[in-house]
């Protein structure tokens, strides 16, 4: 299906003099992964407290799951949020139980599902513990399997990679691509770029409150040009000549690459091979001590598309 999950028409909330979030319109569509990105303090977690009904907007106005507020649909909606908590006496398979049943499910079938996602997600061995004797990242797991015990139509989850290990980064990657397989449309917000980068179909990237970008990861990658690094001590105009190159530039040498050869950057078009550049190098006698043709990131997008501003915002 087609339809829309959420939906924001110019969605603005100011506290006093101060615009956590500015005019931020975006639709997403039923069944897809979808990333909330940029850096702490960029208007995330606010543009989701609105979504959710936490927070009111002070302008504009949201519609979840066909209706004006999250609370109305709150049982079909699964949450993580950025500052998390659980209740350490409780057993592990027992608070997962606890918020299904929050969420509508009756006790039998909440325990059920509990187990179930104990032990496809590698925590069965600790079902029995409380959660008080739980890891940093052990408890994270917890608490996101918590949230979408109930197999929600609609996950949101709020910087959910935040204190996990590397293992434990690529289990939760597999809960949420699981849970796209299975229809339900996740949304999560992040400033961890690789994440996105593996897991989503859609992306919006915002600084300072400002939607930056809105759209695919492959549409993303091309607000940047193509680009071919190449350092030789040769002469690069015969290159002027490949069809395709539109534009040839010196680059600095960064300190301490070890590169002592002039550095180019070649600025290329979408049909054409890098292999014919190599190639052509071969054939004019260019020696080159580098070659280097790589896809932008998600962090060369963000740098790209925010410019100057970038450098004032602090992520990996």
């Amino acid at each position: 299906m087609n339809q829309s999950v959420l939906s924001l028409d110019h969605v603005t909330k100011t506290y006093g003099d101060f615009t956590a979030v500015n005019d931020v319109s975006l639709v997403i569509p039923r069944g897809t992964i979808y990333g909330f990105l940029g850096p702490n303090g960029a208007g995330k977690t606010t543009t989701l407290r609105m979504i959710l009904d936490i927070v009111k907007p002070t302008r504009g106005s949201v519609s979840i799951l066909g209706c004006a507020s999250a609370l109305d649909v709150r049982h079909r909606i699964g949450y993580l949020p950025e500052e998390k908590g659980l209740y350490k006496k409780m057993k592990v398979w027992a608070i997962i139980q606890y918020f299904a049943m929050l969420k509508g499910l009756d006790r039998h079938t909440a325990k059920q599902r509990a187990w179930t996602l104990l032990e496809q997600y590698g925590l069965k061995d600790f079902a029995e513990a409380k959660v008080e004797s739980l890891s940093k990242g052990m408890g994270q797991k917890v608490q996101v399997l918590s949230a979408v015990a109930h197999q929600p139509e609609l996950v949101i989850l709020d910087e959910p990679f935040s204190g996990l290990d590397p293992v434990n980064q690529g289990v939760l990657e597999e809960l949420i691509r699981d849970m796209a397989a299975a229809g339900q449309t996740v949304i999560f917000s992040t400033h961890v770029m690789q994440h996105a980068e593996r897991l989503c179909d859609h992306i919006l990237l915002i600084a300072k409150g400002r939607k930056v970008f809105d759209g695919s990861i492959a549409a993303a990658k091309a607000t940047i040009p193509r680009r071919i690094f190449i350092a030789t001590d040769d002469e690069v105009a015969p290159l002027e000549q490949i069809a395709g190159i539109d534009q040839i530039l010196s680059v600095e040498p960064t300190a301490g690459d070890g590169e002592t050869s002039r550095q180019w950057q070649l600025l290329i078009n979408e049909q054409l091979n890098p292999q014919l550049v190599l190639k052509t190098c071969f054939e004019k006698g260019i020696a080159l001590s580098r070659f280097d043709f790589t896809e932008p990131s998600l962090h060369d997008v963000f740098m790209h598309l925010v410019g100057a501003e970038a450098k004032e915002q602090v992520f990996r």
